[in-house]
């Protein structure tokens, strides 16, 4: 726990110093969609706030709804800021039969469980009050059999019934199509989110697909247009079933192969993540190589937070949790629990946030082999060197002078390590098992007054620091002689 303590304070001190010094310079704008990174939950998971939309509610029963609402989602944003995520994705909100909003029946109309649709305007509204973004849901397919849109007289063909009860619709149907359109268009126009994620799409022709997206654009030119699903339609970014794989192979133990996890495509940015909100959890699979699932989340997180792309989270990851399959992998969001991870992967976001470079800046892979990563993040302003020991054992590598350049520091924020230019012109650095380092790459400069100053303040907070520990400990050994 003191070490943890430490590395914060080492972070925040080391930002605070260049900060103020000339060395580095930090971009905050954010431009794209590769400037966000996604906290995905389901809104009935979540927080139960408000006990006057608790119809039927069942806890113990994992398939009925659990309670949770917008304002419970609005209670914990702060929760949701602590980690850094700069866009909420709410799942479905539509009138729905099942908790997770798949079988939706109505388009227009909110799921009553999870309130008004005053509260969920109220919820966007705060989430733009802390310069976050937001998006729902649109399942196209596999909605209830009780959708108003089946009940309509004339409707008829359009309905193809699926094995599983639900029905979809037949998209070839010119009536069909403007009905879906009309009713995602009639959304964007009352809510404001900032975006939709089209699910369900799995069969639905990528032609109309690309028709919803450009009449969604029309509409709104700054809509993020999303799914979770692979599709050669013009979403923002992609999805590749193939790259979820791959990280949860690569991170699950170590020493495991990741040569496949820094490609990209150079048309559209990949959504990263580890697992999905309808795959397995990642915390499975770590469990089963008998791993320690939060160091393995760790490994993973600092690669998603720090390569190109869009990372995805899936709500419950920063607490570990586990489940093979819905609804065990829906499992209530606890917000009592160990807040280390939590830390951890907020640390990581604060310097994604405040890095152009580390969001949308070049990418050169210096090496990557048997679980071992090493590269060079950077713009015009900035660069960083990223290093992933995903080893069951200490490493070390040369950086040579043709990458870093002469005369250079490195300074680690993590583990406070700093690595300047050898004789033979290399940098070498040495990284302990499991553990994830971040580096800034400095001009060499003596002490200059900016330094000295922050140096100055730097001690002065640790100062406080060390003393407010202390008064918190005094207090709690006078309250338990008290008890």
């Amino acid at each position: 726990m003191k070490r943890d303590i430490w590395i914060r304070t080492t972070i925040v001190l080391s930002l605070l110093v260049s900060l103020i010094s000339p060395l580095t310079t930090y971009a905050a704008t954010k431009d794209t969609i590769e400037d966000e990174s996604i906290y995905d939950l389901l809104v009935d998971r979540y927080y139960n706030k408000t006990i006057e939309n608790d119809f039927e509610v069942d806890t113990r029963t994992p398939e009925a709804f659990a309670g949770g609402d917008f304002t419970g989602v609005v209670e914990k944003l702060d929760h949701i800021e602590k980690l850094g995520f700069s866009l909420v994705s709410l799942g479905p909100v539509f009138s729905t039969e099942t908790y997770d909003g798949k079988r939706v029946m109505d388009y227009g109309k909110l799921e009553r469980h999870f309130g008004t649709s005053k509260e969920l305007k109220t919820l966007i509204d705060k989430i733009h009050q802390k310069k976050m973004t937001v998006i729902v849901d649109f399942p196209i397919q596999n909605v209830s059999s009780n959708h108003v849109l089946a009940s309509i007289a004339g409707n008829e063909s359009w309905i193809v019934e699926n094995a599983d009860g639900t029905i979809s619709w037949d998209l070839t149907n010119k009536d069909a199509q403007q009905a879906i359109l009309t009713a995602a268009l009639t959304f964007v126009q009352t809510y404001k989110v900032d975006g939709l994620r089209i699910t369900a799409i799995d069969e639905v022709d990528t032609e109309f697909l690309n028709t919803m997206i450009t009449a969604l654009k029309e509409e709104n030119e700054d809509l993020y247009i999303l799914s979770n699903e692979p599709s050669e339609a013009e979403f923002d970014a992609k999805v590749s079933n193939e790259q979820e794989e791959l990280y949860r192979n690569a991170f699950k133990t170590v020493d495991n192969e990741t040569a496949g996890i820094a490609e990209s495509s150079q048309e559209k940015p990949f959504i990263q993540q580890v697992d999905s909100i309808n795959s397995r959890r990642f915390t499975a699979d770590a469990a089963e190589a008998n791993m320690f699932p939060p160091t393995r989340l760790k490994m993973a997180m600092a690669t998603l937070l720090s390569i190109p792309g869009v990372p995805l989270m899936t709500y419950g990851s920063e607490i570990a949790v586990n489940g093979e399959q819905p609804p065990e992998s829906h499992q209530i969001m606890d917000f009592r629990t160990d807040e280390e991870l939590i830390e951890f992967i907020g640390d990581v976001q604060k310097l994604r946030n405040g890095s152009a470079a580390l969001r949308t800046g070049s990418m050169e892979m210096l090496h990557n082999e048997d679980g071992l990563m090493i590269y060079k993040r950077s713009n015009e302003d900035e660069s960083w060197i990223v290093a992933i020991n995903n080893t069951g054992g200490t490493q070390s590598f040369n950086l040579s002078r043709e990458v870093i350049g002469d005369n250079k520091e490195l300074q680690g924020l993590f583990e406070s390590d700093v690595l300047r230019q050898k004789d033979d012109g290399n940098y070498k650095l040495v990284l302990n098992r499991e553990i994830a380092e971040f580096y800034t790459v400095n001009d060499k400069k003596g002490f200059n007054k900016a330094y000295m100053i922050a140096l100055g303040l730097s001690y002065i907070l640790f100062l406080v620091f060390i003393y407010l520990v202390w008064r918190k400990g005094k207090q709690k050994k006078r309250e338990e002689e008290l008890k």
